[in-house]
């Protein structure tokens, strides 16, 4: 799909000031010396290797404010409650979850987009969270964001070449018109649509073509990281193929790191080095993509892979079918101790309602659950759920948690 000799501007090719000598085509000289940002600013994990993304307890909470005259804070819905996880430079990591756990908001603060509350983010060595908006400015050039619908993520007013160039005016990269022309050019080549592209407008495009566009706008900057938020999830399956495969080749040619969040688990696991999963604001369990698919440790995951069809007939008709009762509960109201013994079918008396389970390290997996290992011998059987209800109480600001009947079939 794209030829190999094909470049784009690359991560060294920084100049944080308009009008500097930036040359197109990836070999320029930022400002005579050739470190990212342009500011001094990168870290003392210079040398290729090792995790391009540290993230340490890392919290976003949004208050919920109530009053007609005066707002008042009663509460915070804890969207990302306490998360770590590292990103090796070249590599992928995949976070999957239902809907309303975290996964873009977590997405978003790694990117300093959505403000983190509490916690660390460090990008190659540097601290994000206390970086002052002029340097944090330029250090966007290195991370950029892939959106999950290519349609409404683009300015219908704007031709392709006005998408693309906007980046790079905005950072200053390309000596003139023609200089910016040229970069663009090697960047619609790179992901498969011609030159004639520029001129047309978002909505002459089909969805798989919008999502390239996408795609060639995160890529225009050179950056090292690029966090993909459902990038295939508005699409057909055929065209599903085509985006996954060329986020694949790029990564091979320009040694991206990318954070891919999705719902679809056959997506994360074909293009994943590393999968995370994710509930309700926290990490359940993080394991290489082959050892999380065929040996799952915690009971939540368990459940997700169980959801996932075999196409062989027998097997789907033997293998083990985990249907959770209930609902996810409000993160404006997490349940005590481990916040799916709401719904986990070898929930025990104690332990789980009561502490919170941090992860551990169990082979090459790491896992927050008490009982992992009896759970994974099966010395521990999964019994009857029943499903409960949280929502905010009528009157008062205290949300509560209301028990609704158990439904058929809620265990296996």
């Amino acid at each position: 799909m794209t030829d190999g000799n094909v470049s784009v501007p690359s991560e060294r090719d920084e100049n944080s000031e308009p009008g500097g000598n930036s040359e197109p085509g990836g070999n320029s000289e930022p400002g005579g010396n050739g470190e990212h940002g342009g500011n001094g600013e990168r870290g003392g994990n210079s040398e290729r290797g090792g995790n391009l993304v540290e993230v340490r307890d890392l919290k976003v909470h949004f208050p919920i404010s109530r009053g007609v005259i005066f707002d008042r804070v009663v509460g915070h819905v804890k969207a990302v409650d306490g998360v770590d996880l590292s990103i090796p430079r070249g590599k992928t990591y995949g976070l999957v979850g239902e809907s309303g756990c975290g996964k873009s908001t977590l997405g978003r603060a790694l990117l300093q987009l959505t403000p983190p509350t509490s916690g660390q983010v460090t990008f190659d060595g540097v601290e994000l969270t206390t970086l002052p908006p002029n340097k944090m400015r330029s250090m966007r050039r290195r991370m950029q964001m892939i959106f999950q619908d290519p349609m409404s993520s683009l300015d219908p007013r704007q031709n392709v070449e006005s998408i693309l160039v906007e980046g790079l005016q905005a950072h200053g990269i390309g000596a003139d018109r023609n200089a910016r022309r040229e970069i663009i050019t090697k960047t619609l080549d790179a992901v498969g649509l011609p030159k004639w592209a520029l001129s047309r407008y978002p909505h002459e495009f089909s969805g798989g073509q919008r999502q390239r566009i996408g795609i060639a706008r995160a890529l225009v900057l050179g950056p090292d990281l690029i966090v993909a938020d459902e990038p295939v999830s508005a699409l057909d399956v055929s065209i599903q193929a085509q985006v996954v495969n060329l986020l694949d080749e790029l990564q091979a040619e320009l040694g991206l790191t990318y954070l891919v969040i999705a719902h679809d688990l056959a997506v994360v696991r074909h293009i994943s080095d590393t999968i995370g999963v994710m509930y309700l604001g926290a990490l359940v369990e993080e394991a290489p993509g082959d050892r999380l698919y065929r040996a799952p440790l915690h009971p939540y995951t368990r459940a997700l892979m169980s959801a996932v069809p075999v196409p062989d007939p027998e097997v789907e008709d033997r293998r083990e079918r985990i249907l959770l009762a209930g609902d996810l509960p409000s993160p404006a109201n997490p349940p005590t101790g481990c916040r799916f013994h709401t719904r986990c079918p070898w929930a025990q008396p104690t332990r789980c309602a009561d502490e919170r389970p941090v992860l551990r390290q169990i082979g090459d997996s790491r896992v927050a659950c008490h009982f992992a290992e009896p759970i994974a011998s099966g010395e521990l059987r999964p019994h009857k759920v029943t499903a409960q209800l949280t929502r905010p109480e009528d009157e008062g600001e205290t949300p509560g948690v209301v028990s609704a009947p158990s439904e058929p079939g809620s265990f296996v």
